[in-house]
């Protein structure tokens, strides 16, 4: 079964709009501010959105803006930021942004993901991230969720984020680019979940092959019971 990503990412918007908004989505969305854009999606890598979204809040009134991050101590950062997850490396990264900025960048948030790169503890799923939500431009985040949806869908059929970002940026219309991550944070995060995945409910549940699952049966007379449950996906963290 090939799967029309045309027809699921229409569809797929409209079932999504109703879903909690990806914080660094949100942030942009409230702010349009590069900065807090960055420093929430460092925040956000391996923590939930709701730890990373209060974390983001104490930590933006203390430091709204880079002057005030650089004032801050790598111990006062950690106080703030916790729990999120590798908390201590997330805070010696936010310790030294500003210093980075002005050395390499002249104190401003850079606009490619090749610069953004090149900042402490910034990965490729983070600058993409940025790029694409606090400046605009083309780009593709893949993150957990869009690496195991697309290889679940069979648009791609890859080992790891960096292969499946390379093959969307091949096949994907770029017009797709922007939004895909949101759409798929949050269906990823409410119906197709790496365990119990809500099939049943799914909107694009004819159009999808669902490579690598295997859903739950239903017994007579019985309410389904068990799990739903989805092989990994090769390659996957």
């Amino acid at each position: 079964m090939s799967i029309s990503i045309e027809t699921v990412i229409a569809l797929l918007e409209r079932e999504v709009a109703g879903f909690a908004v990806p914080v660094v989505d949100l942030i942009a969305v409230q702010t349009g501010d590069p900065y807090r854009v960055l420093v929430a999606t460092i925040l956000s890598a391996r923590t939930k959105d709701g730890v990373t979204a209060k974390a983001a809040e104490r930590l933006f009134k203390k430091a709204p803006n880079l002057d005030s991050l650089a004032c801050l101590s790598e111990q006062q950062l950690e106080k703030l930021i916790f729990p999120v997850g590798f908390y201590k490396n997330k805070a010696r990264y936010l310790s030294r942004l500003p210093e980075d900025l002005a050395a390499m960048f002249g104190g401003r948030i850079p606009d490619t993901v090749e610069d953004l790169t090149e900042l402490p503890g910034v990965g490729r799923k983070t600058a993409n991230l940025v790029v694409a939500v606090a400046f605009g431009k083309p780009a593709i985040c893949v993150d957990t969720h869009v690496h195991r949806i697309m290889n679940i869908w069979g648009y791609v059929e890859t080992k790891n984020p960096f292969e499946t970002e390379m093959a969307l940026r091949q096949r994907l219309p770029k017009k797709y680019w922007i939004r895909i991550n949101s759409i798929l944070v949050a269906f990823g995060q409410e119906i197709c979940r790496p365990v119990r995945p809500h099939c049943d409910r799914c909107v694009i549940g004819e159009q999808c092959p669902k490579f690598g699952v295997t859903a739950r049966k239903k017994g007579k007379g019985q309410k389904a019971k068990g799990k739903y449950q989805i092989a990994k996906v090769k390659g996957e963290d």
